[in-house]
């Protein structure tokens, strides 16, 4: 069993008990051997502590088979329940790949599922290679356990050949175990840039 797969099993077994510590913290909390004295929250906060049980600055990682590194972090995340993923709050992704280049991703939230075996990076969402790549669009879908990913909608870019636009975008291996390509997709807009000559 891979890094990667052991902190998703340590990360399914922790959530639900940091969740019902939380929740034992705040019954504890509510207990008084006075009736009459005040409780040092409303009940609005009450409400709203047991509603928005959260993990900060949560960290996963992994690597796949092909020995390529994974690694997200998040502000905050909120353990899903039954059918409802986990939500996060500006998630972040690292991916350090075979041949040396490096992807970040970033968003204002995000979603990871780790049952559909899915992170999905929502609002503002911005890709960086150490490339000279920088694209934006509002959502992206990727893997968890490999380096994959798609845009449903329009992604709009710059890098070392000019700006351009397109209607999507997929990161994928070639021909499945090659090296790590992005493919623009869906009419396809450059305005090209070249280079200046040195003097």
């Amino acid at each position: 069993m891979d890094r990667y797969s052991r902190a998703v099993t340590f990360l399914k077994v922790l959530l639900p008990l940091t969740a019902l510590a939380i929740l034992a913290t705040v019954f504890l909390l509510s207990r008084t051997d006075d009736p009459i004295a005040n409780i040092p929250f409303a009940d609005a906060d009450m409400t709203a502590r047991i509603k928005d049980q959260q993990v900060t600055k949560p960290f996963f990682s992994g690597t796949t088979p092909k020995g390529e590194e994974i690694m997200v972090t998040a502000d905050i995340i909120r353990p899903g329940g039954a059918g409802q993923p986990g939500a996060a709050v500006n998630l972040s992704a690292r991916l350090n790949l075979q041949d040396g280049r490096q992807i970040t991703l970033d968003s204002d939230e995000g979603v990871i599922d780790t049952a559909a075996d899915t992170a999905t990076f929502d609002g503002n969402v911005r890709i960086v290679t150490s490339t000279g790549l920088v694209v934006q669009t509002e959502r992206l879908i990727t893997a968890l356990s490999g380096i994959r990913g798609n845009t449903p909608g329009t992604v709009t870019g710059t890098g070392p050949m000019g700006d351009f636009t397109a209607g999507r975008m997929q990161i994928d291996a070639e021909n499945g175990d090659g090296d790590v390509h992005m493919l623009f997709k869906n009419g396809v807009k450059l305005i090209y840039t070249p280079e200046k000559p040195e003097r």
